[in-house]
Order: C-alpha cells, then structure tokens, then sequence
C-alpha cells in the first residue's frame, strides 16, 4: 500500500513538474504556497492554472478580452513577465469585519500582443491566501475604446462543488425590480449546473476543490466598466466572465463598458485556501479604490429601529416615526430609518420635526428614497429625485440642511455601465452633503464601501423581508443564514435587517430565539437595521437588551471557528477588548462543537442560550468552555 501511495504521489510530482516546464512563465506568491502557471495553445488563446500547496485548484482558465476594434483573446503572442513587485498597503475600515488591514503580494505583468503589434497586459497579484488579476489596455492614450465581452474563465473540475446565486431576468418579479441578487442559493452543486434562471450566477460564489475552498467575486467596478456574472459555457465546459442583460441599463446610457485609454478592467479576485481563510479574507476591500478624499467626521456606523419590515406601509406615519425614535434611543441605537411614502404620509415639514426630536435624543434620521426613472413600475415615493444631476445634488442638499444623517435608496436597474456610474454619482453626491447611504433592490457593491466611506451598506440579499412575506422562506432561513457568511458577506457589508426575537405575524418562525440573538454580530453591516419592534423588545430578558444596546458594527478583528456553509457557523468577533463568539445551526438537529477559545485573553464571559423556546443566559469561565451543542436551528452568543 505504501508502494502504490509514494508511486501516485511521485506520479502527480511528476505531472505538475511537467506542466510547470511546459509554461511560459510561472508565478509564486511570497510563501511559494501559490503558484499561477501562464500558457498559450495552438490557437493563441491565453490561459493559466493555479496550484494552491502543489495541488491544482483551477485547470485551464482563459484570459482576454475583445474590444470593438480588436481580439485581444486569440491569436497572442506572449512577450515577458515582469519580475515580481513587491505589493503592500494598509488602510482602515470604517465598518466591517476588521478596521485596520495590511495587504501584502507579489504582482507580476504579464505582456501580451496580437500580430498586428497591439499590447494586453495581465496584472497578477499573488497574496498569501489570495489571487488577483486583472487588464490593462494603453496603447494609443486618449483613443476611445469598448469592450464588447471577456474571456476570463475559471476550470473547476468536475468534483468540485459549488455555492452560487442565480442571477435573476432582468425586469421580471415585483414591478419589475430585477435583478437585485435576492435568490436563494444553489448548495453543493456540481460547477456545470445550470441557473435554474437561465441567466447565470451573481458573485461571490463559492467553491470546494477537495480540502482547498476558493470564493471567486470582482472588486473595483469602476464608473466607466460593467458589473458581470458567472454563465457556465456548455462549449468550453468551463464558468466564465458575462456581461449584464441588456436591459440593465440607466435610460439612454450604455450597457457595455466604455471610455478612453488607458483603460483597465476590474480585479477578478480568489481567496483560496482554508475554510476559515476565506472567511476572514478582506481581499475585497485590499484592491478596492483607496477611499476619496472627503470629511470622514460624519461617518459612524451602529444599529437603527425600523418600523416598515414587521408593520409595513400602513404604519409609515408621524406618530409610529416618533414612537420608534423613542425605541432607538432607548436602546442606545444611533439611527431610526423612516421608509416609502414618507414625503406625503409625513411631509417635509413634520419631517423636519421628527428630525430635531430624534437629534434632542442623539438618534439621526434616515430617510428611502426610490432611486428609479422608468426602469420599472414602482410607485413608492420619493421616486426620481436622484435621477437628474441637479435635481440630486438639490435634493442632497436639502436633506443636509435638515440634519438628515442619511438615505436609503431603493430599485436600482442592473448592472449595465451607466447603472453602475449612476452608482458612483450618488455615492460621490452624498458624500458631498455628508449623508450616510443605504442601496436596496441593488446589486453587490464590490469594495465601493472602501471607496466611499459613507456607503454604510447594501441589500444584495433575500433578506428579512422576504421572509416575511411568505411561509416557504421563513421556512428556509435557517439554511440561508448558514450559508451567507461564506458567501455573500465574506467581502461586502449587508443588509439583511436581522433579528426578529418574538413573532412575525402570519409567519411561522422556524429559527429559535437565540439563532435570531446572534444574527446582528454573525452579519456584518455598517448600519444594522434591526427588524424586532419595540412591542416584541419588551418581551425580552434585561439582559438581551442590554447585550443589543452595546453591539458594534466596527470591528477589529473576526476570527472563523468552525462550519460549513448551508449547515452552520460559528464565528468570533473582537471589537478592543471585548470578544463576541456567535453560532447558529442550520438544520433540524441537534450537534456539538469543540471550542478552542485559546485566542480570547479575557477569562470571565457570559452565554446567552436557548432553552423552553426563550433566551436564557449565564455566567461562563473561558476556562470551563471545551464544547457547545446548539439544539435544531437554534444558535448562541457568548460575550467575554
């Protein structure tokens, strides 16, 4: 048996040898633990394989890119590969999982041409547990160009299973607000399994190639370029990079991604690894935009009541805004969000009102604002003063003066170039007036928080509300919530508006009390909104209301424990001192966990727990923590 195991292994030495003598250039993080091959076929086509602790993660992927004048994807001729540049960067965070973040790599250039003379550049960044690339056209400066279509694809072998949301068809569901990447996610599928929309998959997506996992997403989606997708092509057998649907458009603008050169794509990003480095990977943020240039002393982050998710349009009022001005401030919360249709159920007016009542109590006022021209049938208002220049900045302007602190904005359009600038006009808009924002019915936001401070966070997720709407996802959730702290909020913050500790009405509630307790600390969001109403709060023990009086949504550092995704998490977070360590369950029985709480410096902690459908809670030692079972969708939180 030893004979026949050393003969595989020398056998697969010898294949990677091989396929490492027959590149044309190799590139390796600083470790050596990652290694990027770069080769070209028959046809000219480039591509590259990645080898994460000498076993393959992706087989052959292709790169390249067509523009309207040129195929740069076929027909290449390989020229050099720059020697490695040393990459480092450190920034800080003003929400999220870890506030301040050192990014170290190696990048590589690797030059390409077509026979007619014309350079593709491939920029490669190599980190620890991360992969980046990404083009760069420059040629001819100041020429016009288009980018019709990528080449980018990512071989996954056919064992690998994958962890990815269906994009929707554009302009279908609820007045037509699609897509706003608010699908439930196909678990554990094989990577050639088509969307059972037929429109692909939205990132992040995630993957497990044996013991190696691999979330793939995009960051730095600029104002002149697209948001893609993942469509798996039945020809090349093979996910590759696609382009949004064509009408993801912003009325009259372009779809594809346009400007002049020099012109560079966005990075293409991989953190590979373990489980748990993916979960704390930060390389969504690391090749962001670096932030703009702007008063920060108006950014803070923290949770905020909100009436609309469990009472609904009809409760849009002054009196019930009041009542949960009252509830913020009870709670210690920063913010109140005041939703749809406030502008003629309240007016401006009494608005201005509620505004310097909440400032008497240190809340600030959010208010929704309907971002949408004629890109679908919505009728809630404010609708369309976003949407003109002037009219924007006036609106910002006049919400600034009020002493609004920020605005929740709601149906955007898709992904096409000119959605994606409206996008990045609002964000550089709001900043401007210091207004916090809030995007709804959006798409994935791809590191704009680093980019824009003030973009506090984003929907992007078939969150609560949904779940009150219909049976079948509340029945749902507890899967759900297991799967997006591997997936969708690896990299960006959402805004799931968790935590429904008493009842919904007309909903059956399958989660416990204490799975619903660690949802504002296991999600991570610059502004949680918070869906319990103050009717259900005072059913609560004193100390679960204190416990979600100090919760941060700025942290220093988080930490993955155990789980996997679909089934269960369990995570630690720190902010200074203090350390929250969170888990819920995501199936119908009852398991245990092996605690290792070795990271944890304080000794005395407290555990909040289900038992006989409540929340009780008890004072811990560190010491005396080895395991914890967590009864079917149930969850915990401890506090040391």
């Amino acid at each position: 048996m030893k004979k026949i195991l050393f003969f595989l292994f020398l056998l697969a030495s010898m294949r990677s040898g091989a396929q490492a003598a027959d590149a044309l250039a190799t590139l390796k993080n600083e470790s050596g633990s990652m290694r990027v091959l770069i080769h070209i076929d028959a046809q000219g086509q480039p591509y590259y394989r990645v080898f994460y602790r000498e076993k393959m993660v992706l087989d052959t992927s292709y790169l390249g890119i067509v523009t309207s004048k040129t195929d740069f994807s076929r027909d290449l001729a390989f020229l050099e590969v720059s020697d490695p540049m040393p990459v480092r960067d450190q920034y800080t965070m003003h929400h999220g999982k870890q506030k301040e973040i050192t990014y170290q790599a190696l990048q590589y250039v690797v030059r390409l041409e077509t026979s007619a003379h014309q350079a593709l550049e491939v920029y490669f960044n190599l980190s620890e547990n991360g992969l980046a690339f990404c083009y760069q056209l420059s040629q001819k400066p100041g020429e016009p160009v288009e980018i019709l279509r990528e080449n980018s694809t990512f071989g996954f072998g056919d064992a690998v299973k994958a962890w990815m949301q269906p994009m929707s068809k554009s302009k279908s569901g609820w007045k037509e607000t699609n897509p706003s990447y608010e699908e439930h996610y196909s678990m554990g599928i094989p990577v050639s399994q088509a969307s059972p929309i037929g429109e692909g998959y939205v990132y992040p997506a995630l993957f497990q190639a044996g013991e190696t996992w691999v979330l793939l997403s995009e960051t730095n989606v600029h104002r002149n370029y697209c948001g893609s997708r993942l469509l798996f092509d039945p020809v090349s057998q093979r996910l590759r990079v696609a382009f949004p649907q064509e009408q993801e458009i912003f009325p009259g603008g372009a779809l594809l991604p346009n400007g002049r050169l020099p012109f560079s794509s966005p990075w293409r990003i991989l953190a590979i690894g373990t489980l748990g480095a993916v979960v704390e990977s930060t390389l969504g943020t690391d090749l962001a935009a670096p932030a703009l240039t702007m008063d920060t002393d108006f950014i803070h982050g923290g949770l905020a009541s909100w009436s609309w998710v469990l009472l609904k349009d009809d409760f849009t009022n002054y009196e019930t805004s009041r009542r949960f001005i009252d509830y913020a401030a009870e709670m210690h919360w920063p913010f109140c969000l005041i939703d749809a249709d406030w502008d003629w159920k309240i007016g401006y007016e009494r608005m201005q009102e509620l505004v310097d009542y909440a400032a008497s109590k240190q809340v600030g006022i959010l208010l929704w604002y309907n971002s949408s021209g004629d890109w679908n049938s919505t009728t809630y208002t404010p609708k369309s003063k976003l949407v003109d220049p002037t009219a924007r900045r006036a609106e910002f302007a006049r919400l600034q003066k009020m002493g609004v602190a920020g605005c929740k904005i709601d149906f955007f359009g898709g992904d096409g170039q000119s959605m994606i600038a409206y996008y990045h006009d609002i964000l550089k808009d709001a900043g401007d007036h210091r207004l916090l924002l809030n995007f709804h019915g959006a798409t994935l936001p791809r590191g704009w928080h680093r980019s824009y401070p003030n973009l506090m966070t984003v929907e992007a997720i078939k969150g609560e509300e949904f779940i009150t709407f219909e049976q079948a996802n509340a029945d749902l959730q507890p899967s759900h919530c297991a799967v997006i702290p591997f997936t969708r909020n690896v990299f960006d913050p959402m805004d799931f508006t968790p935590m429904v500790l008493d009842s919904i009405p007309n909903i059956q509630r399958r989660t416990s009390p204490a799975f619903e307790l660690a949802l504002p600390i296991l999600f991570a969001s610059g502004v949680q909104h918070i869906a319990e109403i103050p009717e259900g709060m005072q059913k609560m023990p004193a100390a679960v209301v204190n416990l979600l009086k100090e919760i941060p949504t700025q942290w220093d550092e988080t930490r993955f424990v155990a789980g996997y995704p679909g089934k269960d998490v369990l995570l630690a977070r720190r902010k200074e001192s203090t350390w929250y360590l969170v888990g819920i369950n995501g199936e119908a029985s009852e398991k245990s966990f092996d605690l290792d709480l070795s990271f944890i410096d304080t000794t005395n902690g407290v555990l909040f727990y289900d038992e006989n459908k409540s929340i009780s809670e008890r004072r811990i030692l560190k010491s005396e923590i080895n395991s914890i079972s967590v009864g079917p969708y149930g969850g915990f939180v401890m506090k040391f």
